[in-house]
């Protein structure tokens, strides 16, 4: 077999035998084929696509490349949440700690970086001073089996060749390929020991999945190939029109999530957290009511239970305590511009995804996989869909060590909102 006979192959929409992807794949992995005719391939997916029983070989390969971990205690249920990506997505902070706070589930986490113009919770916890994501797999199942929950990123253990693609599909503009999306969420998840799986799938501009039929695939997928690999998997189709709440960076949402776990943030916040983890609590036990599990949450949120397993979390993981319990003593940026309204009227729209490309020339993303993150760079936006403005309204405060970048980018985000000027 050759590289170049595959990735023809595949331009011309034909499907590769299990045999050829294992050669292409490991050849990848063993740097025996370059990156460029890996990255010639994501493309040809991207536009020709994968049958069904090329994706189910793929994520099998994938899982294949690395190890695959199994939970000894058969009487405890393990399960994770995913999201497909956003703006201002902080929801897994929240969640992880306090679905673990019930004692219901245990939730082992495998998380990823930033990816395109969406955010990463693996990015988010790094902004913890001292937070470790890298345990080994005997210390994630050591802790996940302790505390209930363990937040770490792809291992070189754990699906080595999801790691290396992911990278490569982060700065190729491979990322909204729906087989793609599935090979790589699921490879990791059924990698990671799990028996149920809720997946926030998004949809609107400022998700990969833009359209309302995409995002509705993407979730029979995910759901169909799951299941088919022995998980219990349960779709929610969420909103990505506008950002998650109003911080959008890392350390900015570390600090919004710090504020739903004490009880308060954003409402759309709290509520997606609450709704999300209702889910994974409902596969664990279906029995119990929505009502009972909601108010269980509620009150795990509203007297700080769920903050100080989040606290127990990243103390187990070396994170320093003190800036999660004193979020004002975290360091500045160097630069804050205020950006107010230049006239009145009512926000019909947000352009999220340029929002998303706002925050990386900030600093809080990558344009390439080698950047480094500043951890405090990023923004608030304080304003939602449907909200009515006056000139000279707060809209955004921006944040970043980087003068120029945020010169410019105070002069121009303000055409990420459009206004119906007739209030």
């Amino acid at each position: 077999m050759l590289p170049y006979t595959l990735i023809e192959k595949k331009q011309a929409g034909k499907a590769l035998t299990r045999e050829e992807w294992e050669f292409f794949i490991f050849g990848f992995l063993s740097k025996e084929i370059p990156d460029y005719q890996m990255s010639a391939m994501l493309m040809a997916i991207y536009f020709q696509g994968l049958e069904d029983d090329e994706i189910s070989n793929l994520i099998d390969i994938v899982i294949k490349s690395g190890k695959r971990i199994h939970f000894k205690n058969k009487d405890i249920f393990y399960a994770d949440k995913h999201s497909t990506g956003g703006v201002g997505d902080k929801i897994s902070l929240i969640l992880a700690p306090l679905a673990a706070a019930t004692g219901k589930v245990r939730v082992p986490m495998i998380s990823g970086r930033a990816l395109g113009h969406s955010g990463g919770t693996l990015d988010k916890l790094e902004s913890i001073p001292g937070f470790r994501t890298n345990l080994t797999l005997e210390e994630f199942q050591k802790q996940t089996d302790k505390i209930g929950c363990a937040l770490i990123g792809q291992t070189d253990d754990i699906c080595p060749a999801d790691r290396a693609l992911y990278a490569l599909r982060d700065v190729t503009a491979t990322v909204r390929s729906i087989p793609l999306i599935c090979i790589s969420i699921l490879s990791k998840k059924i990698a990671e020991g799990i028996q149920g799986l809720v997946l926030d799938v998004k949809s609107g501009n400022g998700a990969f999945m833009q359209k309302p039929e995409d995002a509705e695939l993407l979730a029979k997928k995910l759901k169909y190939f799951g299941e088919a690999n022995g998980l219990k998997v349960t779709p929610v189709i969420t909103d990505m029109n506008q950002p998650l709440g109003q911080a959008v960076g890392n350390w900015l949402e570390v600090r919004e999530a710090i504020d739903v776990l004490h009880g308060g943030g954003p409402q759309c916040v709290r509520d997606l957290s609450l709704l999300l983890t209702e889910e994974m609590i409902l596969l664990a036990n279906p029995q119990e009511t929505r009502q009972s599990i909601r108010r269980e949450l509620e009150t795990l949120l509203d007297n700080d239970i769920a903050f100080n397993k989040f606290l127990e979390i990243a103390e187990a993981q070396g994170g320093d305590i003190s800036v999660l319990k004193n979020p004002d003593s975290y360091p500045k940026s160097a630069y804050v511009a205020e950006v107010t309204a230049d006239e009145a009227g009512t926000i019909t729209a947000i352009d999220t995804y340029g929002l998303g490309l706002d925050a990386i020339d900030l600093g809080a993303g990558r344009r390439k996989y080698t950047d480094t993150i500043d951890p405090k760079a990023g923004m608030l936006v304080y304003v939602s869909i449907g909200d009515k403005i006056s000139s000279g309204d707060l809209v955004v405060t921006l944040f970043s060590d980087n003068e120029e970048a945020i010169t410019i980018k105070a002069a121009e985000i303000g055409e990420r909102f459009v206004l119906n000027h007739t209030l």
